[in-house]
């Protein structure tokens, strides 16, 4: 059996109105983990291990310069590939979250 997913839950509060109120509690049983998408872009899970996500254990290991070097050479990765892999969007929105974590240090460095 395969288990409910979003679409499924909305397409019976469609469908039967007066299930509202069982819907509800079955989806607060259901492990959102297992119906919600996976958000590759800003918190994939192939990159968090025990609670460390890898990018912060990447941060804890440069220098604030090695890690703006390396957050620059991700943006410059994603933005050369984008049209590439068949993902062009998700490419970009990598580039774009690489780059405000650049901007985000840069601002740490300046004070702000």
């Amino acid at each position: 059996m395969v288990d409910p997913d979003v679409r499924d839950w909305e397409r019976l509060r469609k469908e039967i109105p007066a299930l509202e109120n069982n819907i509800d509690e079955a989806m607060a049983e259901c492990h959102r983990d297992d119906w919600q998408e996976e958000d590759v872009v800003n918190s994939p899970s192939h990159y968090n291990s025990g609670g460390i996500e890898c990018i912060d254990a990447i941060a804890e290991s440069m220098t604030d310069e090695g890690f703006k070097a390396y957050c620059k050479g991700n943006v410059q990765k994603y933005l050369w590939r984008y049209e590439m892999k068949g993902k062009p969007l998700e490419d970009l929105k990598k580039a774009q979250w690489y780059l405000n974590r650049l901007i985000e240090s840069q601002e740490c460095e300046d004070g702000y």
